[in-house]
C-alpha cells in the first residue's frame, strides 16, 4: 500500500469518525438538551484521532512535546466558548462563529511565540476558566425549540463535519510537532455543533452548549496533562488510553453530579 493510499485512508476514517460523534452530539443535544450534549462533545472526539494518528507516525517524546503544546489551547477553546456564548444571545451564526474562531486564532498566535512549561500551562488553564466560568454561567439552561426533521440532514452535518476534519488533517501532516499540538486541539467539534445547531435551535440554545462544555474542557485539560506526563515513561498507547480514560471518567462524574443534583431539586 503506498503512501498516498495509506493517507487517504486514515483521512477517511477520520473524517467518518468524527462526523459520526458531531452527529450524534448535536442528536443528544436537540432531544436532551445542552447539557447532555456537552458531556458528549467534550469527548475527545476530534483531538483523540489526532494524536492516534500522529502516534502512529512518530514516537512517544513527539506525542509528549505535542501534549504540552496542546495545553495551553485549552485555555484558547476556552475564550473561544466564552465570545461565543455571549455574542450568540443577540448576534447570528456568521459574527459569533468568526469571533469566536478568531479569538482562538489570535491566542494561538501568541501561545504559539511562547515555551511554555507544563506549570505554566496548567496555571493558564485555572486563570481561564476562573475568569470565564462564571461570565457563562448564566448561559447554561435554554429552552429546545421543537425540530422537524429533514431528509437531507444527517448528510448535510456528516459533510460539513467531514470537509472542516479535513482540513485539519491535511494542514497536520505538513508541520512539526507543536504546530501538531496547536492544530489537534484547533476546536473542530465546536465549531461543526455551532455550525450545525445555531440555525437549527438558535443562538441561545447552541450557546448553553457550549457554556455547559466548558466544565468537560476542564477533564479535557487533565487528560492532555496525563498524556504529555506518560507518554515517555509508558509509550504512546497506554498514554492514549490513560488519557481517554481521564476525561471519561470526568465526564461521567459530572453526568452523576447533575443527576443527584436534579434529584434532590425533584
Amino acid at each position: 500500500m503506498n503512501f498516498d493510499l495509506s493517507f487517504l485512508l486514515v483521512l477517511a476514517l477520520r473524517m467518518a469518525v468524527t462526523a459520526a460523534f458531531v452527529i450524534a452530539a448535536s442528536i443528544i443535544t436537540e432531544r436532551s438538551g445542552p447539557v447532555i450534549g456537552a458531556l458528549v462533545a467534550t469527548l475527545p472526539v476530534s483531538a483523540g484521532p489526532s494524536y492516534l494518528f500522529l502516534a502512529l507516525d512518530h514516537d512517544a517524546a513527539f506525542i509528549a512535546q505535542g501534549a504540552l503544546a496542546s495545553l495551553p489551547m485549552n485555555a484558547a477553546t476556552i475564550l473561544m466558548c466564552l465570545v461565543f456564548v455571549h455574542l450568540a444571545q443577540h448576534r447570528g451564526l456568521i459574527v459569533s462563529l468568526a469571533a469566536g474562531i478568531a479569538v482562538w486564532f489570535v491566542f494561538a498566535a501568541l501561545a504559539r511565540a511562547y515555551e511554555w512549561t507544563l506549570a505554566g500551562s496548567i496555571l493558564l488553564n485555572i486563570v481561564a476558566l476562573g475568569a470565564c466560568l462564571p461570565l457563562v454561567q448564566r448561559f447554561r439552561q435554554a429552552r429546545m425549540p421543537l425540530i422537524t426533521r429533514r431528509w437531507y440532514d444527517i448528510p448535510l452535518r456528516a459533510a460539513l463535519v467531514a470537509t472542516l476534519v479535513a482540513i485539519v488533517v491535511t494542514l497536520s501532516n505538513t508541520i512539526g510537532p507543536r504546530a501538531s499540538g496547536v492544530l489537534a486541539l484547533f476546536p473542530a467539534v465546536f465549531t461543526s455543533l455551532i455550525l450545525i445547531l445555531m440555525p437549527r435551535i438558535g443562538g441561545p440554545a447552541t450557546a448553553a452548549l457550549l457554556a455547559n462544555g466548558q466544565w468537560g474542557l476542564i477533564g479535557f485539560g487533565m487528560a492532555i496533562v496525563v498524556l504529555h506526563l506518560t507518554a515517555l515513561p509508558l509509550g504512546s498507547p497506554a498514554a492514549l488510553s490513560l488519557a481517554l480514560a481521564t476525561c471519561v471518567t470526568w465526564n461521567l462524574g459530572l453526568w452523576f453530579c447533575g443527576r443527584r443534583k436534579r434529584t434532590k431539586a425533584g
